[in-house]
């Protein structure tokens, strides 16, 4: 979910309660990364843990499917195209 070269990223900066806040600093430290390349890492591992089926039927936004990360197929081709 990292953005694609020439893609837009959002000028966002969440507000985190100061538990989340900390959880996400020391995530940071561990991958040696700043706070905002890590909680792209938490997302980018959301997919594989949680149940995908629910979100996509819970989805308010099916015009998003074909680049989102918890539609199936995309996930499917993004395991063909991580190296091992």
């Amino acid at each position: 979910m990292r953005p694609k070269e020439g893609e837009k990223t959002m000028a966002y900066t969440p507000e985190l309660s100061m538990g989340a806040s900390s959880s996400l600093r020391r995530i940071a430290w561990a991958l040696n990364v700043p706070m905002t390349k890590a909680i792209e890492r938490v997302f980018e591992t959301l997919p594989q843990i949680l149940d995908t089926r629910l979100i996509c039927e819970s989805c308010r936004d099916k015009s998003k499917c074909p680049e989102c990360a918890f539609n199936s197929h995309n996930q499917t081709q993004q395991e063909k195209e991580e190296p091992s």
